[in-house]
């Protein structure tokens, strides 16, 4: 007999499987990095919101500050023209249908054909109807909301 037939020889065997648990040092960071992201998002949309609800608030205390219909239409104006002039140089100075066609949003004409006509006259006449104010108001304060988040667009 020769030397090789003597040793003992076993079959092949494969090591196990690797655990999936504990995580590799690799998927640690993959999963910090992602975690990173997602606080800077929500830190993000947190900020945007608290900034919105600010603006909103500029809005109402300056339109609410106003006595009258005709006075709070003109607070209006005067703060859609604020707001119009951080977004693009020069728009504050628009006049009369520019001005509404300026405001409106792509796809509606709320401001040139619509209810927001109002903002072009209404501070100079002498009443208004409360429900035309309103509805005036809520057009205005969703698109000063609009002018004043989007800066340069």
């Amino acid at each position: 007999m020769s030397a090789a037939t003597s040793l003992p020889l076993r079959d092949v065997h494969l090591p196990p499987i690797p655990s999936w648990w504990p995580l590799p040092l690799g998927w640690w960071l993959v999963l910090a990095a992602l975690a990173l992201v997602v606080l800077l998002a929500w830190a993000w949309r947190a900020h945007r919101r608290r900034q919105q609800r600010r603006w909103l608030r500029v809005f109402d205390t300056a339109v609410d500050a106003a006595p009258d219909g005709t006075a709070q239409v003109a607070a209006m104006a005067e703060l859609l023209r604020r707001a119009a002039r951080r977004r693009h140089a020069g728009a504050e100075l628009l006049q009369g249908q520019a001005w509404l066609e300026f405001l409106d949003v792509p796809g509606s004409r709320a401001f040139s054909d619509g209810e927001g006509r109002l903002l072009l006259d209404g501070g100079y006449r002498r009443s208004l109807d409360a429900a035309d104010v309103q509805r005036v108001r809520d057009l205005a304060r969703a698109r000063f909301l609009d002018l004043i988040s989007r800066r340069g667009r």
